[in-house]
């Protein structure tokens, strides 16, 4: 009966240390699960800003831009270019995200690439597809192409993009 008892006691004690609802940590270093990409790729510049938009999630989208960052597209009304900066930017895209129910951004071909030598520069011109919904009733759909200047200090750091323009007739 003391076994039993003792071991009753220890299985108890063992027991009350596991939380079955707790998963464990996973230390593989496999990333492949994870939705985000890898920006040491251009790919993986891609993949973040798909889920900054599918998120809605300002802090992966700042992640994307470079200090220097500059946005710009062409008002078609008043045959001028438009452009601001890092911090626009950022106001415009936290507003566009806090007004909208859903952002499904689709990034189709590559319609061209271009890096220097150093592999430290490059641009990339690629179509996309983007759905807006703003409700039910309220959807809007671009379809167009954007050029990113794409830049990084050394061949180990991450990208980051410095220069879109929106090339969309929107």
């Amino acid at each position: 009966m003391k076994v039993s008892l003792a071991a009753m006691a220890l299985a108890t004690i063992l027991c009350a240390c596991v939380n079955p609802f707790a998963p464990k940590l996973d230390n593989s270093p496999s990333h492949s699960g994870s939705v985000l990409g890898d920006q040491h790729t251009i790919e993986g510049i891609f993949q973040n800003f798909k889920q900054a938009y599918s998120f809605q999630d300002t802090t992966l989208y700042g992640g994307l831009l470079a200090q220097n960052f500059i946005f710009t597209y062409r008002d078609y009304d008043k045959g001028v270019d438009v452009f601001w900066g890092r911090d626009d930017e950022m106001r415009t895209t936290y507003g566009l995200f806090q007004n909208v129910q859903r952002l499904d951004l689709v990034w189709n071909n590559i319609i061209d690439s271009t890096f220097d030598e150093t592999g430290l520069k490059g641009t990339i011109v690629r179509n996309f597809n983007l759905t807006v919904t703003f409700d039910a009733n309220d959807i809007i759909r671009i379809d167009g192409y954007a050029s990113f200047a794409l830049a990084r200090t050394t061949p180990n750091d991450i990208w980051m993009i410095t220069l879109w323009r929106d090339e969309s007739n929107f």
